[in-house]
């Protein structure tokens, strides 16, 4: 773990360029705004507040439905008669009524639905942390991503300022005849594919920023060095593999999913139990009649009624059963997925913990090579001052040079993000863990703002 903590000092000094600003950007700016700003993180909160009304669809069938209703109805009715005047009649009549039904009993199937809806609830919560996860993971690895793209940027201009004075150099040796025209050719067509490498980093770079830019929601700035995250996973592979297991949000969401087609067993096999309910409806109704233009009578009826009732299914065309046997189906599949959940946590683990080791020798042979080469390069210059070297030896020891550092650039960029892809892996790539300075998404408000309401159409956020 010295180690570690040594490459990740190693790694922070050398992608630090042109960042000793203390307005910069750091990397737990760039989390927290993610954190606050990224679409598709806020699509996944969207989500899960939307699951959270399936509680309170569930709860209503403990709750009883009302229902009222009236009617107007005006009436003519004319009798001719061939011995005497005919006879008109109108009755005008209005009614109002109230109708409350109450559900008694129908076999379990909104205890468990409540059940159901909890149990995807509970899912969903795990499926938005292990979103928070992937964004947070893909944050720090367009920040590094940059850092990078800019380290290289900066080195491919340095070359081409090297190459750029033995392209002078050349042509002052070749001048006095103390060289020959291929050493010019030699040194322009270097200076030339450095320029196009120039180029080439430039569009990476853009790339990187506008990832970055996807992601976090600006445009980034100056940034500052990135850091590691070893403190958040356990120093050994097997105490990581387990701490995956019990604590990885994937896994858990799963379990939760298992449970929600359980509950769904349960709730088709309701359909088979008789439902018990109770109806009360009262009415009010009044009605004017007339005959002839000589009478009018006005009546007022009032009336109550109290039903209980049971409904016992006796066959449904095989429906139901169907609906059963589709449920248990999906139960098992969900079964299978939660231990292919485990077996990609434990997998996923795996190969980033191996990619973690291999990044840590990685950068100390990069160190290594590039202090070679930067011995080489001077020795070399040196010899060919004294005629024992040509300026293609000094070409070819200084593109060694380059290519050493871009590599130490990215070795240390990759033992930055093996850190974060650990963190991730295991599932503790979160807000809390990062000590992002951001007021903390809180699933349970929602929740607990609709779980029980009764009525209303705004949103707890007033939409």
């Amino acid at each position: 773990m010295k180690s570690l903590k040594m490459a990740t000092l190693c790694a922070v000094a050398a992608l630090a360029l042109n960042v000793s600003d203390a307005s910069a950007e750091n990397l737990q700016q760039a989390l927290s705004m993610a954190y606050g700003n990224n679409p598709t993180l806020n699509a996944a909160r969207a989500e899960l507040r939307a699951i959270d009304e399936n509680v309170s669809q569930a709860l209503s069938g403990y709750r009883p439905t009302v229902t009222g209703s009236g009617s107007a109805t005006r009436q003519w009715t004319s009798i001719e008669q061939l011995s005497g005047p005919s006879k008109r009649n109108e009755t005008n009549s209005t009614s109002l009524g109230v109708q409350v039904n109450q559900i008694l009993f129908r076999g379990m199937r909104t205890k468990n639905g409540v059940k159901q809806a909890e149990a995807s609830v509970r899912a969903a919560r795990a499926t938005l942390e292990n979103t928070e996860q992937t964004i947070l993971f893909n944050v720090a690895t367009a920040y590094m991503d940059v850092l990078r793209d800019q380290a290289i940027l900066e080195l491919r201009k340095q070359n081409v300022s090297f190459l750029r004075e033995q392209v002078r150099s050349a042509k002052d040796r070749f001048a006095v005849g103390e060289t020959i025209s291929t050493d010019v050719a030699q040194a322009e067509a270097r200076l030339s594919g450095a320029i196009s490498q120039v180029n080439f980093a430039k569009a990476n770079l853009s790339s990187s920023r506008a990832n970055y830019q996807l992601l976090v929601g600006k445009k980034p700035g100056k940034l500052s060095a990135g850091y590691a995250v070893d403190k958040l996973f356990p120093r050994k592979l097997s105490g990581a593999i387990g701490a995956a297991l019990s604590e990885h949000p994937t896994i858990r969401a799963s379990q939760h999913n298992v449970d929600a087609a359980q509950m769904a067993v349960k709730v088709a096999q309701g359909e088979l139990m008789p439902t018990v309910s109770l109806q009360g409806t009262a009415n009010r109704s009044w009605s004017d009649q007339s005959g002839g233009g000589t009478s009018s009578r006005d009546t007022t009826t009032n009336s109550a009624q109290i039903t209980g009732s049971i409904s016992v299914p006796l066959y449904q065309g095989g429906r139901v059963s169907s609906q059963v046997r589709q449920a248990k189906e999906t139960l098992g599949q969900r079964r299978i997925q939660l231990d292919l959940a485990r077996d990609q946590v434990r997998s996923n683990v795996i190969s980033s913990w191996g990619v973690l080791e291999a990044a840590v020798p990685q950068i100390t042979a990069a160190q290594a090579q590039v202090e070679a080469s930067r011995l080489a390069l001077r020795g070399v210059i040196e010899e060919r001052g004294v005629g024992q070297r040509t300026t293609l030896d000094v070409l070819n020891s200084q593109g060694e040079l380059i290519d050493a550092r871009i590599s130490l650039v990215t070795a240390q960029r990759d033992r930055i993000v093996a850190s974060y892809r650990i963190a991730s892996a295991i599932g503790r790539l979160s807000a809390q863990k990062l000590n992002l300075r951001v007021t903390h998404y809180n699933p349970k408000k929602h929740y607990n703002q609709v779980r029980d309401k009764w009525f209303g159409l705004r949103t707890p956020d007033g939409r």
